[in-house]
């Protein structure tokens, strides 16, 4: 597991959609550097296997299945973090869905709903939940998974971005009403992160990586580190701040394939003095 000190020794975590992708590898960092974790994962299999992946590499760690779009499923999931750890120090809002695009015309209210509820309504699940514990341990620090959607605008994705841009407001408003019982809360907005090299296409991976400024498709580890920071002391005086992790991307007026300036006009190294 990365992570090389045990920084979160001590501390309980929970990491939700942490089965695979970004959020198994927060999970893993976590557990890499001495926190409890819990591995929340709608797919209840795949986060017990995690788990169990995690515990053979020295981690402290449960996987559950768990719904956090229900209520009732995130008020167990608490408990049983409870039951077994006897606190929670740090929430990871990373369960979220993108992938049912659909022009504005032919969307219905389903459609909103689902992704109102998948992205927005169960992070305010998840910390309505555990904020009261840890404003009564004395602190704590949430950590919402945005997206540049909240944003920017991509096409076919109305509802997904209109609960990333709610994720940013619930962060802003989170900080600020839990600021003087020690919670902290801020946002990370991932780029254009490869999940799943195995399904990755050779044609999909060169536009994406000629799209990024530093060159490539992020990968999971990338947002581990941040969401690592941010849940650390060395972020003890940042609250309701988003933290862009994307290579580049949205500091862009234009894509690299339609700049006025184009890459190739860029001084070759070897012609520097």
């Amino acid at each position: 597991m990365p992570g090389d000190t045990q920084r979160f020794e001590g501390q309980v975590a929970i990491v939700t959609g942490a089965a695979r992708g970004i959020g198994e590898a927060i999970a893993r960092r976590f557990a890499g550097e001495g926190a409890c974790v819990v591995i929340a994962d709608l797919d209840g299999d795949a986060a017990e296997s995690t788990a169990e992946s995690v515990a053979r590499a020295g981690g402290r760690v449960i996987g559950l299945g768990v719904d956090v779009s229900s209520a009732a499923a995130v008020a167990d999931m608490v408990a049983t973090t409870l039951a077994a750890f006897g606190k929670i120090n740090v929430l990871v809002n990373n369960a979220g869905d993108v992938t049912i695009q659909r022009h504005f015309l032919e969307s219905d209210e389903a459609w909103w709903d689902h992704f109102l509820d998948t992205n927005l309504k169960s992070q305010f699940l998840c910390c309505r939940a555990v904020a009261p514990l840890m404003a009564k341990a004395g602190g704590g620090c949430i950590i919402n998974m945005s997206s540049g959607g909240a944003t920017r605008s991509h096409r076919g994705m109305v509802a997904y971005d209109a609960s990333k841009g709610g994720v940013e407001a619930l962060t802003r408003g989170l900080a600020l009403e839990l600021a003087p019982y020690g919670i902290r809360v801020n946002a990370l907005v991932p780029g254009l992160i490869v999940t799943r090299p195995d399904h990755a296409e050779p044609e999909a991976d060169r536009r994406r990586n000629e799209t990024v400024p530093i060159g490539r498709g992020g990968t999971p580890n990338d947002l581990a580190g941040p969401a690592a920071f941010l849940a650390s002391e060395d972020a003890a005086y940042m609250t309701g701040s988003t933290v862009v992790v994307d290579g580049g991307v949205l500091v862009q007026q234009r894509s690299p394939q339609v700049e006025t300036f184009p890459l190739d006009r860029y001084p070759k190294v070897e012609d520097l003095t």
